[in-house]
Formats: structure tokens, C-alpha cells, sequence
């Protein structure tokens, strides 16, 4: 979806979180800003595939990547984890 994304919004900058590619579920335009939208559930995953325990990755994951800002086109993290 990312690929996809990128080549629609060709003109913007957008910022990406890296090694969380197959995260995005989709894009948000916040004040005429386009935002990528992350899964957390599909970040955690991700996380937890390079051999990280679910409460290490949940806690790496909101303290180093969506605790982060990089500015006003930070991306939207949506936490869909509550099953």
C-alpha cells in the first residue's frame, strides 16, 4: 500500500517510520497535510518478528517509534490493539 500511496502523493512530503513499511493502512489528510496511518497492532508484529517479547515490543514501540516527533507531518499511529 505504501508503494501506492508515494506514487499518488508524489508532490507531498511525507514521512515515513522506518522498517514499518507493511504497517500503513492507509493516509490522512490533516489540514491539507498528508499523514501516513500506521497499525500498531501490524507494528507491534512486526516488532515482535525480530524475536521481541509482545510487552518489550509494545513498550519499545511507544517509547522509541510513536513517542517520537519529527514534525507536523509526524505519522498517525492507530492503535487497534484492543481485541
Amino acid at each position: 500500500m505504501l508503494k501506492e500511496i508515494l506514487e499518488q502523493f508524489y508532490d507531498e512530503e511525507i514521512i515515513k517510520a522506518d522498517g514499518f513499511d507493511d504497517a500503513v493502512i492507509g493516509i490522512a489528510n490533516d489540514f491539507c497535510e498528508p499523514r501516513l496511518v500506521y497499525s500498531v497492532s501490524q507494528c507491534i508484529d512486526i516488532l515482535r518478528n525480530e524475536d521481541m517479547a509482545y510487552e518489550d515490543a509494545i513498550e519499545y514501540f511507544t517509547f522509541n517509534v510513536s513517542g517520537s516527533y519529527i514534525g507536523e507531518k509526524n505519522p498517525i499511529w492507530c492503535w487497534d490493539i484492543y481485541k
